[in-house]
C-alpha cells in the first residue's frame, strides 16, 4: 500500500525501481533458502546458494541484472551475500538509513544496506538514502555526506586520520586493526589466505595494520541468536491472520492464531519464534534475554576501545566461500555459524563495507569487510575504492554472465 521511505527517496532522485527480489522469510536465513517463492541461485555456480537473507538482491547485480540493489543486514544478510557473489555492499550505521517500510525482524538490529560492484555505486546510493526520516524515530540527524566522486578521494576526514590524495592516492597515516579473533580455526584456507593478502595490500599502499583484540566476540553468535529471535517473537505477534498476513479460518479466536501461523509461517521462522518467545517468558527473561542484552553491551565496549586507537578493523566476512544448496538444511546451527564474523557488527550498531578480494580454487569469491566507527560510512567508502583502484577483483563477472555480454555485444554490431 506504500513504498518504504528508502524506495521513495530513490525514485524523487530519478531512479527506476525494476521490482522485488527474493529473501529468506522475514530475512531469517543465510541463504535464501528459506523462502515460499523458491530457492535463489548463485550465478557464479548455480548449485551454490547466493548467500542471505538478502540473496535476491545480490543474484540480481551478479547477473547484471540491476547494477545497484537494496537489501536489508541484521546480522550480515547484506555482507555475506555480497562476499558469496563478488559483490561490495554496504551495512550502514544503525540509525543511519530509515527503516519506515522495512518489515520488522530485530528491531534494535535492522538496517537497510545495498550492493553495487564498487565503492563509488555504494557511495552514491547510500548518499540518497540516508538520513533522517520524521516516520523513524530512530534515525539520526547527523548529516550525510554528499555524493561527489572527487570528494571521494580528496576529502579529509572528520579526525584528521588521513587525507586522500586524487592524484596519488594512498592510505598513509591508516590505522587498520586486524583481530585474532575474526581468524578462527576451520577457517576455509583460501579464504584466510585471501584476506591476509588483501591486508598485505592495504599495507603497500599506506596503511598500518595493528593487532587488536575483541575478546567479546565469541559470545557474539549466542547473544544474537537470543536478542533477534526475541524481538522478532514481539514483532511477528501482529500476524495473527485479523490485522496481517492470511487468515486461515476458524470457529475460535485461537484457533484462528494457532492455525495462521502454524500453516504460513515457515518451518525457520517458528523456530526463531519459539526460540525469541522461550527467552522472554516468565522466569527466564533475565536468564537469556536480559543477560544477552549485558553481554551485547560488553561487545559494544570491545570495539569502542579498539577505535580509540584504530581507525577500521578488518577481517573475514565468512568462514568459507559459498556452500552448497541444502548444505545446510537439516542443521541450523552450522547455518548460523554461517554468520559469526558478520553478527559483532550488528550488535554493536556500526557500520562495515565488503569487498571481493579473490577467489578459492573453485571460482567462488571470496569476500573482506572493514568495521568502523559509528557514522564513519565515508572512511569506509574511501579505503575501499583506493584497494579497488589498486585491484581488480571487483571487476570481475560470472563466467556465464561474461559469455552472454560478450553474445550480446557481438550482436550489436553484427
Amino acid at each position: 500500500p506504500y513504498n518504504a521511505t528508502v524506495v521513495e527517496r530513490l525514485i524523487d532522485a530519478g531512479m527506476v525501481i525494476l521490482g522485488k527480489t527474493n529473501t529468506d522469510e522475514f530475512t531469517m536465513g543465510s541463504s535464501t533458502e528459506n523462502s515460499a517463492f523458491g530457492t535463489t541461485h548463485n550465478p557464479w555456480k548455480l548449485e551454490r546458494v547466493p548467500g542471505g537473507s538478502s540473496g535476491g538482491s545480490a543474484a540480481a547485480v551478479a547477473a547484471n541484472m540491476a547494477p545497484l540493489a537494496l537489501g536489508t543486514d541484521t546480522g550480515g544478510s547484506v555482507r555475506q551475500p555480497a562476499s558469496f557473489c563478488g559483490l561490495t555492499g554496504i551495512k550502514p550505521t544503525y540509525g543511519r538509513v530509515s527503516r519506515y517500510g522495512l518489515v520488522a525482524y530485530g528491531s534494535s538490529l535492522d538496517v537497510v544496506g545495498a550492493f553495487g560492484r564498487q565503492a563509488v555505486d555504494l557511495a552514491l546510493i547510500f548518499s540518497l538514502i540516508a538520513g533522517i526520516d520524521p516516520l523513524d524515530a530512530t534515525t539520526s540527524d547527523i548529516p550525510v555526506p554528499e555524493f561527489n566522486l572527487d570528494a571521494l578521494v580528496d576529502l579529509k576526514d572528520d579526525h584528521n586520520v588521513f587525507l586522500l590524495n586524487s592524484a596519488d592516492p594512498s592510505l598513509n597515516g591508516l590505522r587498520i586493526g586486524v583481530p585474532d579473533e575474526y581468524f578462527l580455526a576451520g577457517i576455509q584456507p583460501q579464504v584466510e589466505s585471501a584476506v591476509k593478502e588483501a591486508l598485505h595490500t592495504l599495507e603497500e599502499l599506506g596503511a598500518e595494520l595493528i593487532p587488536v583484540s575483541l575478546p567479546h566476540t565469541e559470545y557474539a553468535l549466542p547473544v544474537y541468536y537470543l536478542i533477534a529471535p526475541a524481538e522478532a517473537s514481539a514483532n511477528l505477534a501482529r500476524y495473527d491472520g485479523i490485522r496481517y498476513g492470511p487468515r486461515i479460518a476458524a470457529e475460535l479466536l485461537l484457533d484462528i492464531y494457532r492455525r495462521t501461523r502454524g500453516e504460513k509461517f515457515g518451518a525457520e521462522v517458528k523456530r526463531r519464534v519459539m526460540l525469541g518467545t522461550y527467552a522472554l517468558s516468565a522466569g527466564y527473561y533475565d536468564r537469556y534475554y536480559g543477560q544477552a542484552q549485558k553481554v551485547r553491551t560488553l561487545i559494544r565496549a570491545d570495539f569502542e576501545q579498539a577505535f580509540e586507537r584504530i581507525d577500521l578493523i578488518a577481517a573475514p566476512v565468512t568462514p568459507t566461500t559459498a556452500f552448497s544448496i541444502g548444505e545446510h538444511t537439516d542443521d541450523p546451527l552450522s547455518m548460523y555459524l554461517e554468520d559469526i564474523f558478520t553478527l559483532p557488527a550488528n550488535l554493536a550498531g556500526i557500520p562495515g563495507i565488503a569487498f571481493p578480494v579473490g577467489f578459492d580454487q573453485q571460482g567462488l569469491p571470496i569476500g573482506m569487510q572493514l568495521m568502523g566507527p559509528h557514522f564513519q560510512e565515508q572512511r569506509l567508502f574511501q579505503t575501499t575504492f583506493i584497494y579497488q583502484q589498486a585491484t581488480n577483483w571487483h571487476k570481475r563477472r560470472p563466467p556465464r554472465i561474461h559469455d552472454i555480454n560478450q553474445n550480446v555485444e557481438a550482436k550489436k554490431f553484427s
